[in-house]
């Protein structure tokens, strides 16, 4: 891996070069998927089936689109006990995790003749994106769907390539019955977006859309946003590790080729304050390459997005993580919590050096879908708040409006509102 001295102009450089993955760098791809939207808003269904057939190889039609309860025992049967297990083990750890973030609606009537408060309500319907192809992510699955359905969403789809067979995953399909789905359909990429965003007379339109993609289906909802809600427009993986003398230089090479292995766009960074770590690590790099089975697409990755970053003290290195707000920072130092206090922007936080990214990817909890691109100074990862909205309760009576409807008024007439204004003093006309 390349080692850079941490200075202000190696920062600069590399924030300019991590800025190149994001979405709205592709504008190359709007064109195109602007054309697929509107084609399946539409033709709606009649849309739908053409693109799969031409993407993906498969002539659907509206008998087959939808997942059947035959297909989904099959699934279950294919899918071997002990992965079975596991899947079952992560969606309680994750459902245990989410729990935790549930809001309720609550009132307060503090000043007399008055009711304030917040009412709390799930969103209708829910759609979840699961890529298809060669990639199969039933933890993905899982963490989109289980914070919809702790939330209380009524209606949860989910829409996923089929392969050239009209078969989904089997894999996917029995992380989605577990996770809670309520309906399953065979489609993939911008008209799948489309699909759930619009409506067509086999796909139910929703009023949100989670979940990840390739670049057309992260364009795709870029276009849709406004039409339908969604989680945020995701960029390529990215892995942070700040670390110390004290950090294994094995595990650290490890933990960023976790993510280096994603795709050539996926960016493994380490700082350190310790030139000799710096040394071991890309060591340990070239070691573990040398039997990886993605070897081809890690190297393209650390090619392009791979650094090792010399950091002059603790609190430069600490500065600079705050600055590249990544998707995943691991802290691997002698005073790890300490340190984690310091963070400002990172998705998720993983402390000490048995607290490996994939621990979150598939079991702890904590959900893994993450902001990136820098977007963790201003996102959250996916929770039960994004499947919830808000309504704001307001009650008066006569008398607490009496005291106050003045001063609306003033308000109001110093805005140039005056029908504002007559709102409130037509109520107390004959004083």
């Amino acid at each position: 891996m390349r080692t850079l001295q941490l200075t202000r102009d190696t920062i600069s450089n590399l924030l300019a070069d991590l800025l190149k993955r994001s979405p709205n760098n592709y504008s190359e791809y709007e064109a195109s998927v602007n054309a697929i939207i509107a084609d399946v808003r539409e033709r709606r269904d009649a849309a739908v089936f053409d693109y799969t057939e031409r993407f993906d190889g498969e002539k659907l039609t509206a008998e087959t689109v939808e997942v059947t309860q035959a297909e989904m025992d099959e699934a279950y049967a294919a899918v071997e006990p002990a992965l079975l297990d596991v899947i079952r083990k992560a969606k309680e750890n994750i459902r245990t995790y989410h729990e935790k973030q549930r809001q309720y609606s609550w009132f307060d009537s503090t000043i007399p003749g008055t009711m304030l408060g917040q009412k709390v309500t799930p969103i209708a319907k829910a759609g979840v994106y699961v890529p298809g192809g060669k990639a199969v992510y039933p933890s993905s699955v899982l963490m989109n769907i289980i914070p919809a359905r702790v939330a209380g969403v009524e209606e949860i789809i989910m829409t996923t390539p089929c392969g050239r067979d009209g078969k989904v995953n089997p894999a996917t399909l029995v992380a989605a019955r577990e996770a809670g789905v309520d309906r399953v359909f065979k489609v993939g990429g911008a008209q799948a977006i489309a699909a759930m965003a619009f409506g067509t007379e086999s796909i139910p339109k929703v009023d949100k859309i989670v979940g990840p993609g390739n670049i057309y289906v992260a364009l795709a909802k870029k276009a849709v946003f406004g039409y339908v809600s969604i989680d945020s427009i995701a960029g390529p993986s990215e892995i942070l590790v700040l670390a110390d003398e004290t950090a294994n230089p094995r595990y650290v090479a490890a933990d960023l080729l976790s993510q280096a292995e994603h795709d050539e766009l996926a960016s493994a960074i380490l700082i350190t304050t310790s030139e000799t770590l710096a040394k071991q690590v890309s060591g340990e790099v070239d070691r573990f390459l040398a039997k990886l089975s993605r070897k081809a697409i890690i190297e393209k990755s650390l090619e392009n997005y791979g650094y090792i970053l010399i950091a002059p003290d603790l609190d430069t290195a600490i500065e600079t993580v705050n600055e590249i707000a990544s998707e995943h920072l691991e802290i691997v130092t002698a005073n790890a919590f300490e340190v984690m206090t310091k963070v400002k922007n990172a998705g998720a936080i993983f402390i000490g050096e048995y607290s490996s990214e994939p621990l979150g990817d598939y079991f702890a909890g904590p959900n893994h879908v993450l902001p990136t691109n820098g977007t963790a100074r201003f996102f959250s990862p996916l929770s039960v708040d994004d499947f919830i909205k808000k309504s704001s309760i307001i009650s008066y009576s006569r008398e607490a409006l009496q005291g106050v409807y003045k001063d609306i008024a003033q308000f109001a007439q110093c805005e140039q509102l005056t029908a504002h204004a007559n709102s409130v003093l037509v109520r107390f006309e004959d004083e």
